[in-house]
């Protein structure tokens, strides 16, 4: 039975729950308050009894100390005897009028014999047989004599008996209320979690921004106090967390199935040249031995097309996955130096488009890998030189500025379309989508340079206008580019 309750009350409403728990808190506090103004009361009472019983005995015990009867004893159904006590037992006296005493006087013999004990005044409540209940007093009126009254406690016992009734209906009455409106209140108060409750359970359609956004106007309009001003904020916030790691998650599942498709593309390509030059070579070996070189060639040819890609990507997934064993092998490196070998690189390359190299006297050194550093520079003019005409002049700018080396690699090509800027660095991401794979590449070289650049603490931004696109790199020159490079925060993949 008391399981039953418990799992009742923990069904309820947290408030409604509130409020039951004040209303039994407050009917603790009522019934206390009730019993100590009941208690004081009768007590109060019965004092003003004890006292009208002194006054009383007084006359009585002069009236009897000069004439020896009783005089002015004409209250309605109270009680006197007389006691000789001289002896060892007290001797009731005739009364002068059968009504002094009562039917059952052995409680009055009992007071008078206590009352030669304690030789003071002695009083007590007893219950009279067939009478009712009687407040007690016996005092001695002269030695060896002791009076004792006795008045009925009904006018307090009746008093009591509305008292307790006025405090029963008055608390019950304060008590409904209070839990009435303890609960309504409550209830005013949490709408502001009814709210959250309800934006909770919408989650679950992923529309976290306007869940958000109506709780946000619901508890401004309702209120509910700083505590559930701070829980909704808290949940806001939370909210928001959540919208942006699902929005997060989202592009990067996105960028997944994109960069698996790209792959899977771009692998097919040489894989099918492969397998079809390995069929021309095995059909040259036994039919036209001539060709069979050939065909060898353009194996080998795309069997390493494939490799580096294959590189490419692996490179770019342990840059991702920040691993221990980083690509990187910082020292120090000449960066003036890396762009002038990279320069005569792309001159040898590249004899058709003429290439302008600017830089600082003196040497720019900085703590660096400087085979990847020079594999960006390469990657960018590679660039440079096959998105643009035969001819197009390409100038190389190496600066320094405060505590940083830059690089600026420009072209007078064409130019990148403004929509397409965002996305150069994507993998696999081709700006002309019509070209052929011969001639773009594999869409990974701006890829590898950007994640090698974040790699070594430095940035790679883009500024492009037809007639000159500007690639420009940023490397730290002072002990940031340790820490960048030997436990880079890199560029998450996908």
């Amino acid at each position: 039975m008391v399981s039953r309750v418990r799992r009742a009350f923990r069904r309820l409403r947290l408030g409604t729950r509130l409020a039951l728990g004040l209303g039994a808190l407050s009917l603790v506090v009522f019934a206390v308050v009730g019993a100590a103004l009941t208690t004081y009361m009768r007590d109060y009472l019965t004092n003003q009894l004890d006292d009208q019983l002194g006054l009383a005995q007084v006359a009585q015990a002069k009236s009897i100390a000069e004439t020896g009867t009783l005089h002015g004893k004409n209250y309605y159904r109270w009680y006197y005897a007389v006691y000789d006590v001289s002896g060892r037992a007290a001797e009731l006296r005739s009364p002068e009028e059968t009504g002094d005493l009562p039917q059952d006087i052995a409680p009055l013999t009992s007071l008078a014999e206590r009352q030669i004990s304690d030789d003071t005044e002695v009083l007590r409540t007893v219950r009279l047989a067939g009478t009712g209940e009687y407040r007690l007093r016996a005092c001695a009126v002269k030695p060896g004599v002791v009076l004792v009254s006795a008045a009925p406690t009904d006018d307090i016992d009746d008093t009591m008996r509305r008292l307790i009734g006025f405090q029963v209906v008055a608390f019950a009455l304060a008590l409904a209320a209070l839990v009435e409106c303890g609960r309504r209140m409550l209830r005013r108060g949490l709408n502001p979690l009814s709210d959250m409750a309800h934006t909770a359970h919408g989650i679950a359609s992923h529309n976290l921004t306007e869940s958000a956004a109506r709780l946000s106007i619901r508890a401004d309009k309702r209120g509910g106090g700083p505590e559930v001003e701070e829980l909704r904020t808290a949940f806001n916030t939370m909210l928001e967390h959540i919208d942006d790691s699902l929005a997060v998650r989202a592009e990067a599942e996105q960028r997944l199935r994109r960069f698996v498709a790209d792959a899977s593309h771009e692998l097919r390509t040489p894989l099918m040249s492969v397998r079809g030059y390995a069929d021309l070579f095995q059909y040259a070996a036994a039919n036209a031995p001539e060709e069979r070189d050939r065909h060898l060639t353009r194996l080998r040819a795309e069997a390493a097309r494939m490799g580096v890609l294959l590189d490419d990507l692996l490179l770019l997934a342990r840059l991702d996955a920040a691993e221990v064993d980083a690509p990187l092998r910082p020292q120090e490196a000449d960066l003036v130096e890396l762009a002038e070998d990279a320069a005569a690189a792309f001159r040898a390359g590249h004899p058709d488009r003429p290439l302008t190299l600017t830089s600082q006297p003196d040497a720019l050194v900085l703590r660096a890998d400087p085979h990847r550093i020079r594999q960006v520079l390469d990657n960018l003019l590679t660039n440079a030189a096959v998105h643009t005409p035969a001819g197009t002049p390409v100038s190389v700018e190496v600066a320094r500025l405060q505590d940083t080396a830059v690089v600026r690699i420009e072209d007078a090509g064409p130019g990148i379309p403004a929509q397409d800027r965002e996305m150069v660095f994507d993998r696999f991401y081709r700006v002309d989508t019509s070209r052929t794979r011969d001639r773009g590449g594999s869409g990974l070289g701006l890829s590898v340079a950007r994640s090698l650049v974040h790699a070594h603490g430095g940035t790679i931004t883009l500024d492009s206008r037809p007639g000159s696109t500007v690639f420009t790199v940023r490397l730290p020159l002072r002990g940031e580019s340790q820490t960048a490079v030997d436990g880079a925060s890199h560029e998450p993949v996908l």
